[in-house]
């Protein structure tokens, strides 16, 4: 482990320090009660090493003190990887027993689940509420992670289980499609704008790898879109290609 003063010290975050034993202990009990494949287990096991990487190696440091770029890697691997991978790894009668919650019906329709997700990113983007939770770094960036986590699950859901079934392979090409076309211009507004907007990464020291405080910025952005649009039109793909199958068999 490296010290503590280093930029690419190993900080373990308490978020995931707990919440990965709870979440892993949560499953197992689901798996005992209602089962699951050896595929769905291998995913959720994905996801947990996912959020293992984004906070207990140096990307956190280096995100919370130094570089947007791995602040925004974070962000994406809590708020579309992990929760992918959590959906994937939930069996159908685990998400027939959750859909017979009203409430769970609600936050996971469509209509309700992508607003919900791309308003969570954009706010959590507002210069005021990014820095404050930076600064601060106390219940506020907990707050901001779990909301990513979670809001991030409520998006996978209609796209991998849609548990009831709302929506036919035609409608969840189109979600995936919103989801990237909605997503996107959050990205590009990093990449593009001709300044910094955080001071907090203007003002950090010292500059890791070299990187003004724009062109980190503009990286940081360009990442983020160029993932999202890879992921998400995949997915798009993907669902399309059933829509046409399923349409030349009838």
């Amino acid at each position: 482990m490296l010290l503590a003063h280093s930029v690419y010290a190993w900080q373990a975050d308490v978020d995931t320090t707990v919440v990965i034993p709870v979440l892993s202990l949560l499953y197992l009990f689901a798996v005992g009660r209602y089962g699951a494949s050896r595929r769905q287990v291998v995913c959720f096991t994905v996801a947990m090493l996912l959020l293992a990487v984004a906070f207990w190696t140096p990307l956190h440091h280096l995100g919370l003190h130094y570089l947007l770029t791995a602040h925004l890697l974070q962000n994406v691997i809590l708020a579309e990887w992990a929760p992918l991978f959590v959906v994937l790894g939930v069996s159908t009668p685990l998400a027939a027993a959750l859909a017979r919650r009203r409430a769970w019906r609600l936050v996971t329709h469509p209509a309700v689940a992508l607003p919900l997700w791309l308003a969570n990113y954009f706010v959590w983007h507002i210069p005021l509420v990014y820095e404050t939770a930076l600064r601060q770094q106390s219940w506020l960036i907990h707050v901001e992670h779990a909301c990513y986590f979670a809001t991030g699950i409520l998006m996978w859901w209609p796209l991998v289980l849609d548990v009831p079934r709302r929506l036919e392979s035609g409608a969840r090409a189109a979600y995936a499609f919103a989801a990237f076309l909605f997503a996107s211009p959050l990205g590009l507004l990093l990449a593009l704008l001709p300044k910094p907007i955080y001071d907090f990464y203007v003002d950090a020291r010292p500059r890791v790898w070299g990187l003004a405080p724009l062109a980190d910025q503009q990286i940081a952005g360009v990442t983020m879109a160029s993932e999202q649009a890879i992921v998400l039109f995949v997915v798009f793909l993907y669902w399309f290609r059933r829509f046409l199958a399923e349409e030349g068999a009838t």
